[in-house]
């Protein structure tokens, strides 16, 4: 017979036939004790990698601990990370959004092959984030999100530094506004030890979004990872998670629209990275939750920028703990109604219970989180833009911009790293529209970030006045007028890949529009001539991903086979 508190494993773990399934754990540690216990899988993105993750072990073991305190029994088992720090700008950025979906499979093998009762996700860097969480919501076996926490800023010369501000400098050393002694000091001490990227760059901006879902612990969402609260909370999201397999509280009766809702209000008021809007699509997809990315325009136009957090403002992810956190940000929505409070979360509590405590107004001083009366942005700031160019949407954000509209010539570059050898060659002046293409999931494929070139010309003083379209993405540290996730992307015949040197592109906020500016006869020319490159990869992982890949307005998932 199936024991309700343990589901999964009761039918691989008890009875006579199973002696051999026993047998195994008892070589790994298990005592007969632990053969009744719910088992909970830890999954680890520990790795040596990236600062990132370097010390997830830690916290996974904690995790095990917590788990085994509550009475469940705790199993550590690990999942890949790649850098995107390390590897922006180069060939092997082309993984990162492959390594989401990689991560998603592996963490679903493992429960799934050894019929675990409930699973902890310990991740860092970026894509371990939409990754355990997509594999969390497929599954749809209780689980719960751990975040290894963010970095505590570096320093150098009285300013704070993080690893944006070293992409930056590399454009104004190319400018000759950097000495080489600034330049070497800002590359050295930027990243003062471990933790994910420390501003509301893609890792922040989705712990964030996890809290407001109600699939995280409250306030651990922007907790240094260095400190020993960070610690506790891997532990204490163990034992909430024994509760939940217990009282059997599934993560699809957490994720629902309302909670998807809440989850991109707070994405809005703290200007998090345009990676949200992707990864929660793939998250909507994986947990078959009905969401599109025109949803993300209607959040958008009903809820402020709240926080003036890094990159388009002045502070940093711990900075935004101090003030509060999360919870400070999500009662002041929830005061204005801008929030589901009867959204339930992994605790059984709902999101309202959540917040019972939590201060209508943030500590007096701090000038982190704004009230709506007083916001950064009367709107959000990951506007939907559509057009000719992007009939199935982009994504622009529009913070920090004086005036997000813009019409120039078209500087056409058919890959990341061409656009960015004119860019440090000071071949784009004010008023051009960059327009790098064929680096969309199907065409890179992978999707690179375009964090590199952005902050090159951040650097070089053009972030205001020269524009940025891509079929690829950008990093959560990216600013400036840039436009990317354009649908249909090049390689399957959008009508980015019809651009030509010097064309009129219109990007206009204002407006949602993303237009190219050409006679329909023209284009209608150039489509008869246009012909589809043949895939850059034919075997590996890179191959597998370009051919199964959606398109970017559905996340660019590798298991929409029904749509």
């Amino acid at each position: 017979m199936k024991d309700t508190t343990r589901p999964f494993s009761s039918p691989m773990l008890d009875g006579p036939d199973r002696a051999p399934s026993r047998a195994m754990l008892y070589a790994v540690g298990f005592n007969k004790e632990d053969f009744s216990k719910p088992q909970i899988g830890i999954a680890s993105t520990w790795s040596q990698v990236t600062p990132c993750n370097i010390h997830i072990d830690k916290l996974a073991i904690e995790s095990s601990k917590g788990a085994d305190a509550a009475g469940g029994k705790g199993v550590i088992f690990n999942t890949i990370t790649i850098s995107d720090g390390i590897s922006m700008g180069t060939e092997g950025m082309k993984y990162s959004l492959v390594s989401r979906e990689v991560i998603a499979d592996c963490i679903e093998t493992a429960v799934q092959g050894q019929w675990m009762d409930g699973v902890v996700v310990v991740g860092g860097c970026d894509k371990n984030m939409p990754g355990g969480m997509i594999g969390i919501a497929r599954m749809n076996v209780p689980g719960i999100y751990v975040y290894g926490g963010t970095i505590k800023p570096g320093s150098h010369k009285g300013r704070d530094l993080n690893i944006v501000s070293v992409f930056e400098a590399v454009g104004e050393f190319t400018m000759g506004r950097m000495s080489q002694e600034d330049f070497k000091a800002i590359e050295q001490k930027a990243i003062p030890g471990s933790g994910s990227c420390g501003g509301m760059y893609s890792a922040n901006t989705m712990s964030s979004a996890f809290e407001a879902m109600g699939m995280a612990l409250p306030y651990s969402s922007t907790l240094a990872n260095e400190d020993q609260v960070a610690i506790d909370n891997a532990a204490e999201a163990a034992r909430v998670l024994v509760d939940a397999v217990r009282n059997n509280r599934r993560p699809r009766d957490i994720i629902t629209r309302k909670s998807l809702e809440n989850a991109v209000s707070v994405i809005m008021a703290i200007g998090g990275s345009t990676n949200a809007v992707l990864h929660f699509l793939a998250i909507a997809h994986a947990a078959e939750v009905s969401w599109t990315i025109d949803d993300f325009e209607k959040v958008r136009q009903r809820v402020p920028v709240l926080c003036d957090l890094k990159p388009s403002g002045q502070f940093l992810t711990v900075d935004l703990h101090r003030a509060g956190g999360v919870p400070q940000v999500m009662k002041i929505l929830l005061n204005a109604g801008l929030l589901h409070g009867d959204c339930m979360t992994i605790s059984g509590k709902t999101i309202a219970e959540v917040l019972k405590d939590v201060p209508d107004q943030p500590p007096a001083g701090q000038q982190v989180i704004r009230p709506i009366a007083n916001a950064m942005y009367d709107q959000g700031h990951l506007a939907i833009l559509k057009g000719n160019l992007s009939p199935e949407g982009s994504v622009a954000k529009i913070t920090g911009l004086k005036n997000p509209a813009m019409t120039g010539p078209a500087r056409v570059f058919d890959s990341e790293d061409d656009a960015m050898a004119a860019i440090m060659d000071r071949k784009i002046t004010h008023g051009d529209i960059v327009v790098i293409r064929y680096e969309g999931p199907k065409g890179g494929p992978g999707m690179r970030e375009m964090l590199a070139p952005t902050s090159a010309l951040v650097g070089q003083g053009l972030g205001e006045t020269v524009g940025l379209i891509t079929d690829g993405r950008f990093s959560g540290g990216t600013w400036g007028m840039v436009v990317g996730h354009v649908a249909p992307e090049a390689f399957v015949g959008g009508l980015i890949g019809l651009i030509k040197e010097g064309d009129s592109v219109t990007i206009d906020a204002h407006k949602l529009l993303l237009q190219l500016n050409v006679p329909e006869a023209e284009i209608a020319e150039r489509r008869k001539t246009w012909v589809q490159p043949k895939p850059r990869y034919n075997r590996g992982v890179l191959a597998k991903f370009g051919r199964l890949a959606s398109t970017a307005s559905r996340g660019a998932v590798t298991d929409a086979f029904d749509e």
